[in-house]
């Protein structure tokens, strides 16, 4: 596995997630990624001239909350 800084806005998410976002979730989550910082990368398979998310997407939503413009995966 090779672990990069990617761009949030090069990343798509699909609309056929197997779970729905949990805005509570995300909130919580990022409150933990900026006392803690990120345990575990976002994983994504390339697509096109960017990348499509595979695992990761209250982790990327995070990310975005907290007004970050990279994100590891």
């Amino acid at each position: 596995m090779y672990i990069t800084e990617l761009p949030l806005a090069s990343i798509e998410v699909g609309t056929d997630r197997a779970r729905d976002l949990d805005p509570a979730w995300v909130e919580g989550l990022a409150g933990s990624i900026e006392a803690q910082g990120l345990f575990q990368p976002i994983r994504v398979r390339p697509n096109g001239e960017g990348y499509r998310l595979v695992l990761g997407y209250h982790r990327l939503e995070a990310f975005r909350l907290l007004g970050r413009e990279t994100i590891p995966a």
